[in-house]
């Protein structure tokens, strides 16, 4: 007896066994089932090599418990204790799968069914399965029957006996064989069905592919033909009916549970589709409307059950399209969308326990295998097999994938697949999420030999293999062509010409032999500089194929890399900061505005890193002022001051840009920014601040250049249109007026003429050629327009706006905004037009039709001939201008009363009129919405193009790269377009009863 407060002997080694209860397993132990063996050595031995001790010690019990009589339980403790290829596969089994313990519970004789060892029981095939179904004549028997043999699958994948790819091929064919059974039993139900027609089963993803997991739907697809003269349509329903009648035999739920759900949805319209259809119509659907990702679920088709002759029909007709595929129009942008992982359908708590779709997991694997057996499979006739880790072999053989990086896809691919497994042995259900609860963890581990810290050990290995297959991932694609190019290796294989162009065509390049051959001026050679370029291309061009126009990208990147390849921290700060590479990739393939600006200055890269001097947050006004200010006071002279001014002003806009697009494509880092109004507002007031800033910088060169310290006369800068209104874009001209005031004693003539002449230098020196780009300056929007005055006093603003002032004008002035100049006097000038603007008595009818007017007039004047006005984001229906003008007329109406509409910002004014309730609420919100996308639009077309534009690019890499900025996929344009109209067209009808009515 173990005396009070001391843990007896069998305690402390069912701890050293692995038992996570031992009291529980003591009983048990104690128990009358096991008296006889209790005391056996071996048997504690066994149980604690098993994945989950106390699991298999439960099963074992209530096996024994579950024998008919005294007998059959000595003969089954006998046997365990006697015959150790038994023992280990039975308790291995017992402490792997508690769905398999509960079926030898309820069949007990079937333990039988693991005493066999012969040679040929190790590697069985669809011949002995189909010999171990043969008995079952009915759904629940063919269950039973299914169950035994997968037992004996079950106990040689545990014990080690077949390896992960033995067991998915020994799964596949015992499904291959549970088809055939249970079309028999539908063909002995219905004689007469089977008697009219012919039926071919063909087995479509992992059972096709001889890859399959314990639980998973099996995927097929259904041909039939009339027998003889019969009657097709006959025909055709009959074997709808087998069809039918076999899934149910192997999808129903019994007194026995289900096999596994039959999966017919990838043939040809899916489930809108006929379940059988004629080899004739298959053949004609592929040839005529099948999309790529058909053409790539048909590498693993293979005939399983039914007609062999018709099966071998479907396969003969059907795979030469397979390897055609790589040709069609659209196989560019369907490997683009196959390429990117989709994960945003996984709910955001699943995402971290995915095996099978999260990013590194098994789904990464098998679409880049399947991709290049798509390109390169229609030369090469050794790629042309539907298992994953076959194709693999085969890639990497063929040079089509390095060796190095197939053998660590196929260690990691065998790993996450084997955690796959065993977690859906456990209880026989299909799932391919990892476990949380830590005892799961624990039996996950040990099964995979994991022994000293099962779970730790798990997460570890699990985590390291997911790495090397989100790594990989993209190299696969790309490092076969830098060795192809730089060719460091000789004797080794490696990719033809033909198949590195072919595999350049793929990704999306359009010029193919040049990009060869850029990638060859970037690889080859034994400098460092080569080294770290090879290292970082194959991420790099991945990201490149990821953008509408790879091609740039690629030529971009080694104009840069020319630039700055001797420069020691370029090549670190791709290397080292995490960040910095990628967002170089989305800038540089992403259109011509931030390339053109990063080729003027490339040493500007260094903003994309994340380090201390890195940062892509836009700076704001002070900080721009003093810095242009401070390079305006070191310069000699006025052109010099400007052009480090314009230095500045490049460089910022660079960093802009770069923030966008990286907010706009998002990176790993760095998700896409969902608020599309916040990338319009930091574009706005980014380029608009650094407009100010620049003026102020080449406003203080000019003065000191002509006057020295003073000018005769205080002058203000006041910012209108898009540039008061904090909404300058890419390309916008800076809309101001130029305000001056004589100083004391100064004569009005004498500050009159240093004002325009300060005026006319500005303007000259912010346009003079250079590698900067102008900045344009306009004042078109002064008193008298054209005809009048480029500067003028405040009195005279003052007598002009008392006496002279148009609707127009007044109209204008809502976003009139001091920006560079003497503060004082751009204060008073705000002062003077405020009454103007926001006028005490609002807006009488007259002054409405005359803006209504103004509103037309423009719009029929200025709009391009030829232009479609509903793609037209300025003046076009629903576009910038019918918001803004909209916004205004409430500004104009109540901006006296209101104090939130005394704003020069048409979103700010916008608000304020939803919160005061003079614009109801979704109609603000359909306004706010359309006034972003049109902007976003225009910033896209001058980032595409690298010149200003108001409509949709016709060329269809401009558009799509357009479409990529707005968050439409690749051959999506027609999407875009569609929103943008439907947009438009919703805040066009706001406007007619806001504006108009």
């Amino acid at each position: 007896m173990t005396a009070p407060g001391r843990r007896s002997s069998t305690f402390t080694r069912l701890l050293r066994h692995g038992f996570t209860d031992p009291s529980a397993a003591e009983e048990l132990l104690d128990g009358a089932e096991l008296a006889e063996v209790r005391s056996d050595p071996v048997l504690l031995e066994a149980l604690g090599a098993t994945a989950d001790p106390d699991l298999a010690l439960h099963g074992l019990v209530r096996l024994l418990e579950a024998q008919p009589d005294p007998t059959a339980r000595r003969e089954l403790l006998d046997t365990l204790v006697a015959a150790k290829p038994l023992r280990d596969r039975l308790l291995g089994v017992l402490g792997a799968s508690e769905a398999l313990a509960d079926h030898l519970a309820r069949h007990a004789g079937d333990w039988q069914a693991l005493v066999t060892y012969e040679p040929r029981d190790l590697h069985p095939g669809v011949e002995e399965f189909e010999r171990g179904l043969a008995e079952a004549t009915d759904p629940v028997a063919l269950r039973v029957a299914y169950r035994r043999c997968l037992l004996s699958i079950a106990a040689r994948d545990v014990c080690g006996t077949i390896d992960l790819a033995e067991t998915a091929a020994e799964l596949a064919d015992l499904a291959t064989a549970t088809l055939r059974a249970a079309l028999a039993i539908a063909e002995e139900a219905a004689p007469g069905d089977a008697a009219l027609c012919r039926l071919a089963v063909i087995a479509m993803g992992k059972c096709g592919g001889h890859e399959l997991n314990y639980v998973s739907d099996v995927d097929v697809i259904f041909v039939g033909e009339a027998v003889g003269d019969a009657d097709e349509t006959k025909a055709l329903r009959a074997a709808t009916s087998l069809a039918s009648h076999m899934m149910r035999i192997c999808s129903e739920t019994t007194v026995e549970g289900s096999i596994w759900p039959v999966d017919a949805n990838l043939r040809p319209e899916g489930r809108n589709g006929p379940l059988v259809r004629t080899l004739s119509s298959h053949v004609a659907y592929y040839q005529r409307w099948a999309k790529t990702w058909e053409f790539q679920a048909l590498l693993k088709a293979r005939p399983v059950a039914g007609d062999p002759g018709l099966g071998a029909e479907y396969v003969a007709a059907l795979q030469p399209l397979v390897w055609q595929v790589a040709d069609r129009e659209n196989f560019v942008a369907d490997v683009q969308k196959m390429r990117r992982r989709v994960v945003e359908n996984i709910p955001a708590a699943e995402v971290d326990r995915q095996l099978k779709l999260g990013p590194g997991g098994l789904r990464d694997v098998e679409f880049a295998v399947q991709l290049l057996q798509l390109v390169h499979g229609r030369s090469d006739t050794s790629l042309h097999s539907g298992t994953t880790l076959d194709a693999l072999e085969a890639l990497a053989a063929g040079g089509y994938v390095g060796r190095a990086d197939a053998a660590q896809l196929d260690e990691a691919y065998r790993f996450l697949r084997s955690m796959e497994h065993r977690i859906q042995l456990h209880r026989l259900r299909r799932t391919h999420l990892v476990p949380e609860d830590p005892a799961d963890l624990r039996r996950l581990g040990r099964s995979l030999g994991l022994r000293t810290d099962p779970v730790a050990g798990l997460q570890r290995a699990w985590k390291r293999h997911a790495s090397v297959v989100r790594r990989l991932h993209e190299k696969l694609f790309y490092r076969p062509l830098l060795d192809a190019v730089a060719q460091l290796a000789p004797g080794e294989a490696r990719l033809s010409p033909e198949a590195a162009r072919e595999r350049m065509v793929a990704l999306g390049y359009a010029d193919p032999a040049a990009a060869l051959r850029h990638l060859e001026a970037l690889a080859s050679g034994v400098t460092r500089k080569a080294a770290i370029q090879r290292t970082l291309l194959p991420v790099l061009l991945g990201w490149f194929a990821d953008s509408a126009d790879p091609d740039a990208g690629l030529l971009n990147f080694r104009k840069v890399s020319d630039a700055l390849g001797k420069t020691p921290w370029y090549l670190r700060l791709l290397r080292d900061e995490g960040a910095a590479a990628e967002n170089l990739a989305r800038v540089l393939s992403a259109g011509r505005l931030a390339p053109d600006l990063l080729m003027r200055a490339p040493e500007a890269v260094a903003l994309l890193g994340d380090g201390a001097t890195g940062g892509l947050a836009p700076r704001g006004r002070p900080q721009l002022e003093q810095e242009i200010l401070a390079a305006v006071r070191r310069a000699d002279g006025g052109e010099q001051a400007v052009t480090a001014a314009r230095g500045v002003r490049r460089r910022e806009l660079f960093r802009t840009a770069a923030a966008d697009i990286v907010g706009s494509y998002g990176t790993e880092a760095q998700p896409v920014e969902a608020d599309q109004g916040a990338l319009v507002d930091l574009v706005g007031d980014a380029v608009s601040d650094l407009t100010a800033a620049t003026l102020a910088g080449t406003l203080r060169a000019v003065v000191r250049e002509g006057w020295g310290d003073t000018l005769p006369t205080r002058f203000a800068i006041i910012g209108m249109g898009r540039f008061g209104g904090h909404e300058l874009g890419y390309g916008s001209d800076a809309d101001v007026l130029f305000v001056h005031e004589p100083r004391e004693g100064v004569d009005e003539r004498e500050a009159g003429d240093a004002a325009n002449k300060v005026v006319a230098e500005l303007r000259r020196l912010l346009q003079v050629p250079s590698a900067d780009p102008p900045l344009l300056i306009d004042a078109d929007l002064r008193p008298e327009g054209k005809s009048g005055p480029l500067v003028r006093t405040l009195k005279s603003y003052e007598a002009y706006y008392r006496r002279w002032s148009l609707v127009w004008e007044r109209h204008a002035l809502l976003r009139a905004e001091f920006v560079a100049g003497d503060a004082d006097l751009g204060r008073r000038f705000t002062e003077l037009v405020d009454p103007l603007r926001y006028p005490a008595d609002g807006l009488g009818e007259e002054d409405v039709r005359e803006i209504r007017r103004l509103k037309a007039r423009m719009e029929s004047e200025r709009l391009p001939r030829g232009a479609d006005p509903k793609l037209h984001a300025k003046l076009g229906p629903g576009g910038l201008s019918d918001v803004e003008w909209t916004v205004q007329l409430v500004q104009l109406r109540h901006g006296h009363t209101e104090a939130g509409l005394r704003t020069t910002r048409t979103r700010a004014a916008l608000a304020a009129a939803s919160g005061a309730g003079l614009i109801p609420a979704e109609q603000a919100g359909i306004l706010d919405e359309a006034w972003v996308l049109a902007t976003r639009v225009r910033n896209a077309v001058m980032l595409v193009r690298g010149r200003a534009g108001d409509t949709f690019p016709t060329d269809p890499r401009e558009l799509a790269a357009v479409g990529r900025y707005l968050g439409h996929g690749p051959g999506h344009a027609g999407d875009m377009l569609d929103e943008y109209r439907r947009t438009a067209r919703r805040a066009r009808a706001v406007v007619e009863e806001l504006f108009y009515a």
